[in-house]
């Protein structure tokens, strides 16, 4: 876990208005939430609140945002003292969740990948595993560990890029490049495959393992044909999981 995320958390949080970020990632990540009315909900990773903000405007009765960036946890609290949503958001890291097995739904945008080998991973899926109630959900929006990214197509068009200079093999990092309009950062990625996903998962004691792929609002076709979306769909960097405990 090397992005330091306290120097870019204002780039980061911009970098969410993106096209492709509000009508795949967000619209598939949201539909899979489905309807949080009345559920304790965990954002984990949750930067700046953007999910965090959403799932509680859904109808969460109790939500909280945990992540490890300082930074980013200052752009969220700013965020809840201008709206008053009543989330709690809390500096902590993934993997030391306790065990408080009191949230009826976790969700996570880009955590497990992250993780740079098995160990981290398993402690990632361990600490999200204690954080729900027995029958809980989680579900994420991830990196793509079924993605071959060495051979991967240009994303330049949808504002960023992925780029590997290391041999293929798991713990290797992806470097995604983000363009906004006064300039590009990155954060690092890890590829473990979807087997050791799975593995973690089950060890974790997660009980059903979903994949989806991404899928596209029909806002997105608003000036936009179809074929402009293409390459992220069929060639997709991203994928989103559901499990069950």
């Amino acid at each position: 876990m090397t992005t330091d995320y306290d120097p870019i958390a204002e780039q980061y949080k911009r970098s969410k208005q993106q096209p492709w970020r509000t009508f795949v990632e967000s619209f598939t990540l949201m539909d899979l939430v489905g309807d949080p009315s009345g559920l304790a909900v965990l954002d984990v990773a949750c930067g700046e609140g953007f999910y965090t903000r959403m799932i509680r405007q859904r109808g969460a009765a109790q939500v909280t945002g945990v992540d490890l960036s300082q930074g980013m946890i200052d752009l969220a609290r700013q965020q809840e003292a201008q709206y008053q949503l009543g989330i709690d958001y809390v500096v902590a890291d993934a993997r030391e969740l306790g065990d408080v097995a009191r949230y009826d739904l976790t969700v996570a945008a880009y955590l497990l990948n992250y993780a740079s080998t098995r160990d981290e991973l398993q402690s990632m899926c361990d600490g999200i595993a204690r954080s729900l109630k027995p029958g809980g959900r989680f579900v994420t929006v991830n990196c793509h560990p079924g993605q071959h990214f060495p051979d991967a197509p240009s994303y330049r068009k949808y504002g960023f890029e992925t780029t590997v200079t290391s041999d293929w093999r798991e713990g290797a990092p992806i470097k995604w490049t983000f363009y906004l309009d006064d300039g590009p950062f990155n954060i690092e990625n890890y590829y473990l495959s979807v087997a050791t996903h799975e593995e973690a998962f089950r060890k974790a004691g997660f009980r059903q393992v979903n994949w989806h792929s991404p899928r596209l609002s029909p806002d997105g076709l608003r000036g936009r044909e179809p074929e402009y979306w293409a390459t992220l769909l069929e060639r997709s960097p991203v994928t989103f999981i559901e499990s069950v405990k």
